[in-house]
C-alpha cells in the first residue's frame, strides 16, 4: 500500500519540526507542511492528504476558518487533528462541530499525538482497504467477464460442430467469435482451393461491421500464409498494424486459416495466440463436420434418386414421394401381406393381330395399355408388369392403403370407361375391350430376382386366383371375388354370377360382375 500523506499546518517552525521529525516520519508518513492557514488550504486541496494536523491560531486564516472552508465550502472530509495552546470548551465545541477528529493541547507527548493520529486514520485506512478491495473485485469481475465471453464464443463455435448450419452462417459465427475474444479489428477466414492450392477468402469482417462475406475471393498462396509447423505466426505489415495467422487443420491436413489484424502499434499477446489457436481447433472441426454433413446429405439424395428410379416406373408419382419421405417403410426382399390385385387383358387380341401390320399393332396396343396404366396410377396403384396385351397391378404396397380394395375396383372401372373414350377416336375395326379380374388375398410382395436384375412384384395363390378371374371375364366385363365384393359392396352396383369353379381351385367361388362404381 502507498505511504500515507500528512499535512502539517502551523506558523511555528519548532512545532512543525517536532511533529515531522518525532511523530510523522518515524511512523512512515509522507509529510508536507504549510506556514499559515491560507497556504494550508491550498495544499490540502492540491495534494489531498490522508490527515491534516493544524494549529488553531495562525496568520491569514485561523484553524477554525480553515476547517470551515474545508468542510463547508470544499466538502473535504480529510481527518483533522487540531493542535493548540489556547484551549477552551467553546473552541472544542466549535471545532468538533466542524468534524475535527481530535483536539490536542500543546505541549504534547509524541505518543499522545501518535495515538490521536491512529484513531483519526482508522476510518481512512478502512476506506483505503475498501477501495483497494473494490478495485480487485472489479478487476476480477472484468477478468471473469472476459473469460465468460471467451468461453461463450468457444461454445458458440463448438455448437456448430453438431449443428446443421449453412456454410455462410458457420463462417460468420467463427469470425464473430474471433473478433470478440481477441479484440482484433479485422478477421479473415480462408480455405484452400483444392484446384489451385491457394487460399480463397470465405468470410471477412471488421469489428462493428454487420456482414461482409467475400465469397471465393483469391487472396494469397497458401504456402505463404500457412506456417509450416502448424503454430500461430505473428507479424506486422509495415503500416502500424499487427497481424496473426493460425492454420485450420484436422490431424496433419491443413485446409485453411484464420487471420486477425489489429490497428496501431503492439503485437498480439500470448493469450491472444492461445485463444486464436483454440478457436481454430473448434473451427476446423466445425467446418469438417459441415462438409461431412453435406456429403451425407448428398449421399441421401443419391439414395432417394435410386429409390425414385426404382419405383417411378411402377407406381404413381404421389406414391414415389411418400416412399422418399418414409424410405424406412420400403423393405428389400419379400414380405407377406394382404393385397388387392388387378389383371386386365385385351380380349381377341391374338386373332386381331394376325390381320394387321406390326407397326399399327404396336401403336394400337400402346394406346390400350396406356389407358389401363393411367387408370391404375390415378388410384396410386403399383404397375407390376405388362404381359403382351395384358396388365398386372396391385394395391396396398409398397405403402399401406387402408382403402386398397375400392381403389382397385375404381381403377378397373376407369379402364372400362377409358376404353369407351378411346373407341370414339378409333375406327370400328380397332375396337377392343379388356377382360378384368380383381381379387384380394395374402401374397408375398418385394424385390424378387437377383442383384443384377430384380423385379418389384407379388407372388402367391391370390395372384393366381385373380388371374383366373380375368381369364373368364369377357370383353368389357369386370369380375370380382366374394371377398372383394364384401369389402366394396357399399360403393358399387354388382350382379351375382353364382358359384363358379375356377381353374386350379378345389372349390367353387361366388363371383360378381361390377355394373357401376359410385
Amino acid at each position: 500500500m502507498d505511504k500515507l500523506k500528512a499535512l502539517v499546518v502551523d506558523d511555528s517552525k519548532q512545532v512543525r519540526d517536532f511533529v515531522i521529525e518525532y511523530v510523522l516520519e518515524p511512523e512512515g508518513f509522507e509529510v508536507d507542511f504549510a506556514t499559515d492557514g491560507a497556504a494550508g488550504l491550498q495544499k490540502a486541496l492540491a495534494t489531498n492528504p490522508d490527515i491534516i494536523l493544524m494549529d488553531y491560531e495562525m496568520p491569514r486564516m485561523t484553524g477554525l476558518e480553515l476547517l470551515h472552508s474545508l468542510r463547508n465550502e470544499h466538502n473535504c472530509k480529510v481527518p483533522v487533528i487540531l493542535m493548540t495552546s489556547h484551549g477552551s470548551e467553546q473552541i472544542a465545541v466549535d471545532v468538533f462541530r466542524l468534524g475535527v477528529h481530535d483536539y490536542i493541547m500543546k505541549p504534547f507527548v509524541p505518543q499522545d499525538m501518535i495515538d490521536a493520529i491512529e484513531n483519526a486514520l482508522h476510518v481512512t485506512r478502512l476506506q483505503r482497504e475498501k477501495e483497494a478491495l473494490t478495485r480487485r473485485v472489479m478487476q476480477a469481475n472484468q477478468q471473469l467477464t472476459q473469460h465468460l465471453e471467451e468461453l461463450n464464443a468457444l461454445y458458440e463455435v463448438g455448437k456448430s460442430i453438431t449443428a446443421l448450419v449453412q456454410p455462410s452462417k458457420l463462417f460468420e459465427r467463427i469470425v464473430d467469435a474471433v473478433l470478440l475474444v481477441t479484440h482484433s479489428d479485422e478477421c479473415l477466414l480462408g480455405l484452400v482451393d483444392s484446384g489451385s492450392g491457394k487460399i480463397q477468402t470465405q468470410f471477412k469482417k471488421n469489428r462493428g461491421e454487420q456482414h461482409n462475406p467475400r465469397g471465393k475471393t483469391r487472396l494469397l498462396n497458401s504456402k505463404v500464409l500457412l506456417p509450416a509447423n502448424g503454430h500461430p505466426s505473428n507479424g506486422g505489415n509495415g503500416s502500424g498494424a499487427s497481424e496473426l495467422s493460425v492454420p485450420l487443420q484436422v490431424g496433419k491436413r491443413v485446409f485453411g486459416l484464420l487471420k486477425i489484424r489489429k490497428k496501431g502499434e503492439g503485437a498480439f499477446s500470448a493469450h491472444d495466440k492461445r485463444l486464436l489457436g483454440m478457436l481454430a481447433d473448434y473451427a476446423a472441426i466445425a467446418i469438417q463436420n459441415m462438409r461431412l454433413v453435406r456429403q451425407i446429405h448428398a449421399t441421401k439424395e443419391r439414395e432417394k434418386q435410386q429409390i425414385r428410379n426404382l419405383f417411378e416406373r411402377y407406381v404413381a408419382p404421389s406414391v414415389v414421394q411418400q416412399v422418399l419421405a418414409e424410405p424406412g417403410k420400403v423393405r428389400l426382399g419379400g414380405t407377406r401381406q394382404t393385397l388387392t390385385i388387378l389383371f386386365a387383358d385385351v380380349r381377341g387380341f391374338s386373332t386381331f393381330s394376325s390381320r394387321i401390320s406390326p407397326e399399327v399393332l404396336v401403336e394400337l396396343l400402346n394406346q390400350y395399355i396406356r389407358v389401363a396404366a393411367d387408370a391404375v396410377l390415378a388410384q396410386e396403384g403399383t404397375l407390376d408388369k405388362f404381359m403382351g396385351d395384358a396388365v398386372m397391378a396391385f394395391f396396398n404396397a409398397p405403402l399401406p392403403q387402408v382403402d386398397h380394395p375400392i381403389r382397385a375396383v375404381r381403377a378397373a372401372w376407369a379402364i372400362k370407361q377409358a376404353v369407351r373414350g378411346l373407341h370414339r377416336h378409333l375406327p370400328r375395326e380397332y375396337h377392343l375391350d379388356f377382360g378384368i379380374g380383381v381379387g384380394i388375398g395374402d401374397a408375398v410382395v418385394g424385390n424378387i430376382g437377383t442383384a443384377q436384375m430384380m423385379n418389384y412384384t407379388v407372388i402367391g395363390d391370390a395372384v393366381n386366383r385373380t388371374k383366373r378371374l380375368q381369364e373368364i371375364a369377357s370383353g368389357g366385363q369386370i369380375l370380382i371375388s366374394q371377398v372383394t365384393y364384401n369389402m366394396v359392396q357399399e360403393y358399387i352396383q354388382a350382379r351375382s354370377l353364382g358359384d363358379v369353379q375356377l381353374k386350379g381351385q378345389s372349390f367353387p367361388e361366388t363371383l360378381y360382375e361390377v355394373l357401376e362404381v359410385r
